[in-house]
């Protein structure tokens, strides 16, 4: 039910139910747009307007060159998230420090693009804002918003959505089937009831109920799951005495918000009492979940035991309650947002109910993040990411919830700090300060909470004008760990103040900073990742002081330690320091294999950071090896990404330098117009485009047999199997979900290794990311 399951990557809405015809509404969308920048879909809850909003944007995909991105804000409390959500949707990594509309504004300012910002309407001021920003900011951004209320705006265009038509239940009733309303009805009625369809001796009554219903999508879908056990004039009886129940109600109300109510207050009824329990809990869950999370929140060990989860959520989906979705570990649920609201209720009507579940909602997050930060320096990582990204509303939601409720902050500075390697390594920057800051405002007592809360703030800094404060930060958490005896967050904040001389471009002093931490050594409960990281900086700043064996020296002894662990984030870096190093070594070949490795390990956890750094380095290596056309087009695509991150590369002499350098070496090579050809090439494509582009270069460069075959095609369902496998799914989870034996897709996965010649699912990951 519902139809469509949002997508964490910001692209339009899968469609997981059969999309009823819109013809009208559809065609009004699309000449909207043409002529109007703001459109909003307008109408009550539960008629449809999120899957028209989608199919209006798809159909109009190809007139934006920069892309169609949806953003879900059912999920969303906090008004200051909203910008942060169109950025995250949008794929921009900002980390300055200028507000944030601001800086997506400038970051968009050129691109030609259609933004759908989904339900609106508890956000309205800021996503008035939002649009207001975007529509005078830019030229080439148009917003197409759902929300049951106006923006408000002058530029805005409305488009009504109205309840589907039904036909006169005593009327010509021959061409039933094509009525939009009753089509719905047959075909929900049909997933329910295998066979069924319309006959002669059901058209007259699924018409008048459809009519009854008021031709709402959601109240008839929620009426089709009925089939189940009620023939059609069954159903119909009962729905009439249900409104003659509800006609004693207020006459203030909606017509057609009495007749919503009335369907879900029915689904609830039907519910047992466990059902209805469950369906009230999971109402504080923001966005969609997996079972573990239904189990945390909804069992208390009193009403409701961790075994009635599992059967309550099968009885909701079979309700059509709960929706069903895919998900990086499997089945995922989620609740529509008339039926979360409607759980709320409920919820809300016992003592500390609300709270209570908003609790064990916050303490499973703080669980997951926990576990999720212990494993980053392992393997998994791909997975850990995929999952944190399916959690985001949830995360959030749990830190709004720390930093609203009374005595509670703590536990969100606890949550936000735990959430460093995500705020840091898989580009959410600015919403990891964010959080941050509110929340060490709200703990200012000196805790480990404090310690680690300020210098994940310090490492979060990204610009030169925050590199200060972050530096101060980071020394106010060192000097708090040492006071608290926490040796491990003292060795952490060093990190940081490191990372912050070196970004300052004092390189002497960041060399000799993170040679005293390498000699030290590990601390007892120092996470690994920044043992390994402080081996970075160190290889960094010697291959940046010419000092390239000493680099590659050190770049092995901590590539070994990563690939001990089956750790891939640290070793991304590891084979841009050994890039870097043989660079200067003048071993461009060497050099060039090191930061493809470097590149394809960042693409997979989405390092928008270290993908734009390494493109940096790949142009240089180019264009001194005399691949000046391809250096032209890495620096153009490496630019594009940069723009999205920071553009001025943090102000960093040292980068920004050898970019210098990149150019005029390729502008005298080429010359100004072939260089500009080649770099607006590069500069055209988006983040996983210039990163398939830099791999099949790659590829095309190698004899026939290793990497890639040329001429390879793959079957449709062996291209099902390489999707699957590029999200992390193992074999029996890819069975599961293509409804095969497990030996089949193995069967599946070992043919296109041979195929493509890999040697490991990693590459199979690689290859599909880089065609999407």
């Amino acid at each position: 039910m519902g139809g469509s399951a949002p997508r964490r990557d910001g692209h339009l809405p899968v469609e997981t139910t059969s999309f009823v015809d819109r013809r009208t509404e559809l065609t009004e969308g699309r000449e909207l747009l043409s002529r109007a920048r703001l459109v909003t879909l307008t109408g009550p809850g539960g008629v449809g307007k999120t899957r028209l909003a989608g199919r209006i944007a798809a159909r109009l995909a190809r007139a934006f060159p920069d892309g169609v991105r949806f953003v879900q804000l059912s999920g969303l409390l906090d008004p200051a998230l909203v910008p942060l959500a169109a950025a995250d949707a949008l794929g921009l990594h900002d980390h300055s420090a200028q507000p944030a509309l601001d800086a997506l504004v400038e970051q968009v300012r050129e691109r030609r693009l259609l933004l759908v910002v989904d339900n609106c309407e508890h956000l309205l001021g800021a996503c008035t804002e939002l649009a207001a920003a975007l529509l005078r900011g830019t030229t080439g951004v148009r917003v197409l918003a759902t929300s049951r209320h106006r923006l408000g705006l002058t530029e805005e265009h409305l488009l009504e959505v109205r309840p589907l038509p039904v036909p006169d239940p005593d009327g010509d009733l021959g061409a039933a089937e094509s009525n939009p309303a009753v089509a719905l009805f047959a075909d929900r009625a049909a997933a329910v009831v295998p066979g069924f369809r319309l006959t002669p001796a059901n058209r007259r009554a699924v018409a008048r109920l459809c009519r009854r219903l008021d031709g709402l999508p959601l109240a008839i879908e929620l009426a089709a799951v009925r089939m189940r056990v009620l023939g059609v004039e069954q159903l119909l009886e009962r729905l009439d005495d249900r409104y003659r129940l509800l006609s004693g109600g207020s006459p203030a109300v909606a017509p057609r918000h009495q007749t919503l109510r009335a369907a879900v207050d029915w689904s609830h009824e039907l519910c047992g009492e466990r059902e209805r329990s469950v369906w009230a809990r999971l109402s504080v869950l923001a966005g969609s979940f997996d079972l573990e999370t239904a189990e945390a929140v909804c069992a208390d060990g009193e009403r409701v035991r961790v075994h009635d989860v599992l059967e309550a959520v099968a009885g909701l989906v079979d309700k059509s309650v709960l929706c069903r979705e895919p998900g990086p570990d499997g089945v995922r649920y989620r609740l529509l947002d008339t039926l979360r609201h409607y759980g709320l209720e409920r919820l809300r009507q016992g003592p500390d109910d609300e709270s209570a579940a908003r609790r064990r909602q916050r303490d499973w997050m703080q669980q997951r993040a926990g576990a999720c930060e212990r494993a980053w320096f392992g393997r998994g990582q791909r997975e850990i990411v995929a999952r944190l990204n399916a959690d985001r509303d949830n995360l959030r939601a749990a830190l709004d919830f720390g930093l609203t409720a009374p005595g509670e902050a703590l536990t969100a500075l606890r949550l936000a700090g735990t959430l460093w390697f995500y705020w840091h390594a898989c580009g959410a920057p600015r919403e990891g300060r964010y959080w941050l800051d509110r929340a060490l405002d709200a703990s200012p007592e000196p805790t480990p909470e404090r310690a680690r809360g300020l210098w994940v703030a310090g490492l979060l800094a990204g610009c030169p004008e925050d590199l200060t404060r972050g530096r101060r930060r980071a020394e106010e958490a060192r000097a708090l760990a040492r006071r608290l005896g926490d040796a491990a967050e003292a060795a952490h904040a060093e990190y940081v103040v490191g990372v912050t001389t070196l970004f300052s471009d004092d390189l002497a002093a960041a060399r000799d900073h993170f040679r005293a931490a390498a000699d030290r050594g590990r601390v007892p409960g120092q996470h690994l990742s920044l043992v390994g990281l402080d081996r970075v900086e160190l290889a960094c700043s010697l291959g940046f002081l010419g000092e390239a064996d000493r680099a590659i020296e050190v770049c092995e002894e901590t590539r070994r330690l990563c690939e001990r662990h089956g750790e891939e984030w640290v070793l991304s870096y590891v084979h841009r320091m050994l890039a870097l190093a043989h660079s200067v070594r003048q071993d461009h070949p060497r050099a060039e294999r090191h930061a493809r490795e470097a590149l394809r390990l960042k693409l997979a956890v989405n390092d928008v950071v270290g993908i734009g750094l390494t493109l940096d380095l790949l142009a240089q290596i180019a264009s001194r090896s005399g691949a000046q056309d391809r250096a032209a087009v890495l620096l153009g695509g490496a630019d594009r990404v940069w723009t999205d991150v920071d553009r001025g590369r943090w102000g960093s002499d040292a980068l920004n330098s050898r970019r210098r350098d990149t150019e005029t070496r390729l502008r005298r090579d080429l010359g100004t117009a072939a260089f500009a050809r080649a770099y607006e090439r590069g500069g055209g494509l988006g983040l996983t485009d210039i990163v398939g582009h830099a791999l099949e270069e790659h590829r095309r460069e190698r004899p026939a047999g290793e990497g890639t075959r040329p001429g390879v095609r793959l079957t449709r369902r062996e291209s099902e199997v390489a999707e699957l496998v590029a999200e992390g799914l193992a074999n029996q989870q890819i069975a599961d979900r293509l409804v095969i034996a497990r030996r089949t897709a193995e069967g599946h996965v070992e043919r296109i290794l041979s195929k493509l010649g890999f040697s490991n699912r990693s590459q199979i990951a690689a290859w599909v990311t880089a065609r999407r």
